[in-house]
Parts: structure tokens; sequence; C-alpha cells
């Protein structure tokens, strides 16, 4: 039997935990616009196309903001394609991913989702075959009241009042070579800076987030991030990290160790934003914007990667997950929890199909992938805030990882429901896990929730006709008496104690 203790403390806290890691990611990609959140003709479809089954599920997600429209596809995007009326669209070839776009989904008919989702929009802007100017343009024609040329445009098509757009993304994954029109370091820390600054000119009150390197093991990383904010530093908020967890050697301890490797990414982007705000004597913080992450590697070549002859809406990354998946996913989240005070954004990729918690069958069912839990536990319990935790826990070599702790968790008060969320992740694979934690300074307490994530088998999958193979279950060991929660957690299992004001 393993033990771990906790101590956390009220009064030690790290950051409030930024809703905003709690967001997602939807792409002009596969079957994510079409035949996921848009299938006008489904049974479940509303008046707009879109479909009331993933609807209900995107809000138990509780997804908070929603990345738009790429990705890839964003850096051949012309924004125009998207807006007016659908007969007069133009049909375009989809470079980034061997698609054919319709543009039958574009920015208004995104805007109408987000309300009735009740997520915020986080929309990206061309900065491959595109630059500062188109991008202005189409923050006017979102954003502007009115009175000129592209916001009239937009009353024109049916929206009086302007869209609240204030997270930005300029561009996407620009050092990486698959990208369309990618640049150099010094390139795009040129346009990006031009880009924020017309930007900010048009509307007061922006989140501008810069691209950092497309992966941390990508050769450019490092000195891409110095670069490229050495340009912009003063005019943007946050650099974005992109982080897809692998499974090849299908080893589980290994690919648990993914968690760690993340927190080592996060440190070290944390300290080149601060090298250069060093080098300026500054006093400003960059944040960190997460702004696309998954386990992702079944689904990455051949058909599944790109369309073969130009299809429309392919099945493209439709990555199966199964239990394992869940805990690395439930893992990553308490990493960003504990990293509140610089992740303040973090976006799931993607929402549905296309590597997503939710899948679908056009015209058929919708149902909930193994991940889709972790995070919705995250997301509705996970609010408040961060507490700065003492953790004594066994440890595990494995991959690259020499002493990696076999108890991850995280610790959250939330002092506008009286709440203290306890979530812990056991990554012993045949051991299970005694775990104490002191809750001090809280007062009195009761259990009002307790729940686990366990399956004996690894490779467990939730399908169309199995939803629920891979569910949260009520926890059988857990109790809480005189400020100390006290639990068995079984092996390779992800956790919550969600505890009350007595």
């Amino acid at each position: 039997m393993a033990k771990s203790h906790i101590i956390a403390d009220r009064d030690f806290v790290i950051a409030p935990v930024n809703r905003h890691i709690y967001g997602s990611f939807v792409e002009h990609l596969g079957r994510c616009v079409y035949g996921g959140i848009y299938e006008p003709g489904h049974p479940s479809a509303d008046e707009h196309g879109f479909r009331r089954d993933v609807l209900d599920l995107t809000r138990e997600l509780g997804v908070s903001i929603v990345r738009y429209p790429g990705g890839n596809f964003v850096s051949g995007y012309d924004w125009e394609d998207g807006v007016g009326p659908k007969d007069e669209r133009p049909i375009r070839l989809d470079l980034a991913w061997g698609s054919t776009e319709t543009n039958q989904f574009g920015t208004n008919e995104f805007m109408d989702w987000c309300r009735q989702a009740d997520v915020e929009p986080m929309f990206a802007v061309n900065l491959g075959t595109r630059g500062p100017a188109e991008a202005q343009n189409f923050l006017e024609y979102c954003c502007h009241p009115g009175g000129t040329h592209y916001s009239d445009l937009r009353k024109r098509h049916g929206y009086e009042q302007p869209h609240d757009i204030a997270f930005w993304c300029l561009g996407n994954e620009m050092d990486g070579p698959w990208q369309t029109c990618a640049k150099t370091a010094e390139e795009y820390g040129r346009i990006a800076t031009e880009t924020a600054k017309m930007m900010r000119w048009t509307k007061d009150g922006l989140k501008l987030a810069v691209c950092g390197s497309s992966f941390r093991d990508m050769p450019t990383f490092g000195a891409w991030e110095y670069t490229v904010l050495d340009h912009c530093f003063e005019h943007v908020d946050y650099i974005s990290l992109h982080q897809y967890f692998e499974n090849q050697e299908d080893e589980v301890d290994r690919f648990l160790t993914v968690i760690d490797d993340l927190e080592s990414f996060i440190v070290e982007v944390a300290g080149i934003a601060d090298a250069v705000a060093a080098k300026r004597r500054s006093d400003k913080r960059i944040m960190l914007s997460l702004d696309e992450w998954n386990v992702w590697y079944r689904a990455r070549s051949g058909e599944q990667l790109r369309g073969v002859g130009w299809p429309q809406a392919p099945h493209l990354l439709e990555e199966i997950y199964n239990f394992e998946d869940a805990l690395v996913i439930g893992g990553a989240l308490l990493t960003m929890i504990n990293h509140s005070d610089r992740v303040k954004a973090a976006c799931l990729a993607q929402l549905v199909n296309v590597i997503g918690p939710i899948m679908t069958e056009t015209g058929g069912p919708a149902w909930r992938q193994t991940i889709f839990h972790p995070f919705a536990q995250a997301a509705r319990y996970g609010r408040g805030n961060a507490l700065r935790t003492k953790v004594t826990t066994d440890t595990f070599a494995a991959g690259k990882q020499k002493a990696a702790p076999l108890l991850v968790s995280s610790v959250i008060d939330d002092p506008d429901t009286g709440r203290v969320t306890v979530f812990a992740l056991n990554r012993s694979t045949d051991a299970a896990m005694d775990l104490t934690v002191e809750l001090r300074g809280m007062g009195d307490r009761r259990i009002e929730t307790a729940q686990q994530l366990h399956h004996a088998d690894l490779k467990a999958i939730n399908s169309k006709d199995a939803p629920d193979t891979v569910a949260p279950a009520d926890h059988p060991a857990v109790e809480l008496a005189n400020g100390t929660l006290s639990a068995t957690l079984k092996p390779l299992s992800w956790n919550m104690f969600v505890t009350m004001p007595a």
C-alpha cells in the first residue's frame, strides 16, 4: 500500500484558477464543424442547424471559452468567405487538411453557437497568407459598433450589435513547416507586433496571444519564444503553448510521465518570458495560453491526417480515447491548476470528433469519450483559489523521469461557494494508496461529493453502443473528520473529493 499526505492551508494561495483554462477548440477540420457542432437536417438540429445534443454535452463539459477557426486552417483562411448570404459564399480548397471548405459555417454562425452554448469566443487571425490589415478589418467587422465599411457590412449581414470578442490569437504555429506561409521568428515577431498595434488601436480591452513555437521538441523552441517576445513584449498579453501527449511505446507508467513533461514546459516558457521582461527591467508578466493540448497519437498518419481527393468534412483525426488517456487528461489539468499564477487559458483540442471529448455519428447519436469526465469534473469543481500544498508521496522512475511523484494532486478553495475540492491521481500501476489531506484553517467540514474514475482495463473505451463503459462512480472509501480527509485510492485512478462547511 502506497501512502501520500497533503497539507493544504487556506492562507497559502498560488492564484485564482482562471476559468479560461477550461477552454476548447473548434477548427474547420474533419467533422468538428460539419457533422459535429453543425448539421442541418439532423434530428436534433435547431433552426440554425446546430446539433442540440452536442450543445447539451458542451454545456455539461463545462467549456468556458472556445478557440476558432483554427489551427492550421486559419493560416490560409479568408474571413470574408464565411460571412454574408450562404448562397454567395465561395467553395475553397483547404490546403491545411486536404479538404474542400464550403464556408456554410463562419464567423456569425460561430458567434450564434457560442451564445447558445454559453461560452466565450477566442478568435484567431490569419498571419500566414494575410497580415495586419486583414486582421484589423476582421476585428472591425466583428467588434466596431458601426459607421464604417466593415462594421456596417456586419449590420447588413443581420448583426446590428457588435460581437463581444476580447481574446484574439495572432496566427497559429507559425514556425511549423507544415503551416501555410510559415515564418522565421524575426518575420513573425515583426508581423505580430504590427498586427497587435493595429488591433489595439481599433478596440480597447483586447487580450492578445502571440504564437510560441509549435511544440516543445521543435528545433526552434526556446530561441523562437525569446525572439518573438523581444519584438512584441509590450503589445501582447499571452504566449501560446501547444502540447500533444503520445503513448507510442504503450507503457502506461511512461505515458503518465507526460504530465511531468508538461510541468517542465510551463516552467521553461514562463522563464523565457521573464527573461525578456528582465532585459527591459519590466514588472509586466506575460501569461501562458495552452491553447492546444490533448492526447493524440493514433489518428496521426495517412488518411486520418489528410483528405484524399479534396473531400468535404472527411473523418480526420478521430482519436478513440481509452481509460489511460483519461488519466493523462486529468493529470494535465491538475498541472495547469497548480500553475494558475501563469497559465491563464487553455483549449482542449478539439471539442467534437476531431481529437475531441465528444463524438458523434453523422445523422446519429452523440456520446462522451473517456476524457470527457475528468475535464467536466475539473471545470465544475476546479473553481476558486488554487492552494500551494505540501505533498509527501512515493516516487517512480519511467521514461525520462527518475523520481516522478506517484500522487498528482490539486486543492482548490472556492470562497464564493465555501467548497474545498481535492483532486487526486494515483499513478501507481499496482498499488492502492492511502491518502490523507489536512485541510487547515477551513473549519469543520463535510463531504458533499466523492467520486472516482477507474476501470480494470486500461484500454476500455466509450462507444455509441456502450457510451458509459468508463464513467465516474461514487467513491467507496473516504472519510472526513477533525479537518482531515482520508481515502483509499485505487491503482491508476482519478479521484475527486468535494467538501463543504459542516
